[in-house]
């Protein structure tokens, strides 16, 4: 238990993916311990989801975008000046008596260096940290992080190399559920949950897929608007003779319903995952995930509760697709080890409440 009674959230961008869905389980379970909850980010589904009892201050998106050359130069600077506006906007809260200062993504964390949160912010950690742009923003931040709490072991070690505090608290999804899966769509459906922007890792799957005829493909989720060019370039690639026809782009949907159209998940991330939640909420369901051997990904799937496939090896990936698909008992059983893996350690009604405990305490 804590006596704070005010939690600051600050996030960087106003769309919904893995990361802003945890956000929004966390504001729920602030409120429900009775704390009064105020939600610093931009305009858009993420604001348009905060229960009505939460604050909201509007704030610009404070990502780098999708600028090239000398255009990336000017982004930048455009989006330190958006940092320090954003700081003076949730100063006030942040320098009260009892407020914790919750940031839950990278580009938000200068925004808690100029804001000065008296007690310090707890740094909920989504991405691995592995580029020097992100090395040095954190840099930049450290001053003012109390701790940063990752959602993975593979995610934490390059923190505590730059010299952050940091525990280890895993995210959770809803258990228990019903399984999906079982006999194979006609034709099997490959599916993937996650935003359209490069390192997720569409290109792969698509690359992968053209090679294994007969096999559908949905892609389930939005995009960032400065990953035009990328959306484009998947859809011109969908449209190629050897996919035409077999791919579909959803845009934001239900993922529940996602799952129970797929046989086969792939998270085919060509960069570390902190801790996919889209992973987790497949193998919840019982459906087989194909994921890339590094980051959470390896921490979720090890020892038979998934598959593991070379980063941005669209062979490998096609290989693994192909003998899943062809191999129902293989299936089954890969299924029936991801429930017992959610069961066990990621069960949200344990999970969230000691991520909260982390975060504020």
């Amino acid at each position: 238990m804590t006596d704070r009674s005010t939690v600051l959230f600050l996030a960087h961008t106003g769309q919904v993916s893995g990361a802003e869905k945890v956000l929004l389980d966390l504001i729920d379970e602030a409120q429900r311990r009775g704390h009064d909850t105020v939600v610093a980010c931009p305009a858009g589904p993420l604001a348009d989801r905060l229960p009505g009892t939460a604050r909201h201050i509007r704030i610009d998106e404070l990502g780098l975008g999708g600028q090239r050359g000398a255009a990336r130069g000017v982004a930048a600077m455009r989006m330190f000046g958006r940092w320090v506006t954003a700081a003076r906007a949730v100063r006030t809260i942040a320098q009260a008596p009892g407020t914790a200062t919750v940031v839950n993504s990278l580009f938000a964390l200068p925004v808690a260096r100029f804001a000065r949160p008296t007690r310090g912010a707890s740094w909920l950690v989504h991405d691995t940290m592995t580029s020097l742009k992100q090395r040095l923003v954190v840099r930049f931040a450290r001053p003012a992080v109390r701790v940063a709490v990752s959602v993975s072991d593979a995610t934490a070690e390059p923190l505590r190399t730059a010299g952050l505090e940091v525990v280890v608290s895993h995210n959770g999804v809803p258990w228990p559920v019903p399984r999906f899966g079982g006999e194979l769509h006609t034709p099997p459906v490959v599916g993937m949950l996650a935003l359209l922007t490069p390192w997720k890792g569409h290109r792969v799957l698509l690359d992968a897929v053209a090679a294994l005829p007969d096999i559908r493909v949905e892609l389930a989720g939005g995009s960032f608007p400065g990953d035009r060019e990328y959306v484009a370039e998947l859809h011109e690639r969908a449209s190629r003779p050897d996919l035409t026809g077999r791919v579909e782009f959803l845009g934001h949907t239900d993922s529940e319903a996602a799952l129970q159209r797929w046989d086969v998940v792939v998270s085919a991330s060509t960069s570390p995952e902190a801790g996919p939640l889209s992973v987790l909420e497949a193998m919840s369901h019982g459906l087989p995930v194909i994921g890339t051997d590094h980051g959470g990904t390896h921490d979720f799937l090890r020892d038979g509760a998934g598959i593991l496939v070379e980063p941005g090896n669209a062979t490998d990936l096609a290989a693994a697709l192909s003998a899943v698909i062809g191999d129902a008992t293989r299936r089954r059983t890969i299924g029936e080890s991801a429930r017992y893996r959610v069961a066990s350690c990621h069960d949200i009604r344990e999970t969230l409440p000691a991520l909260l405990r982390e975060l504020i305490s």
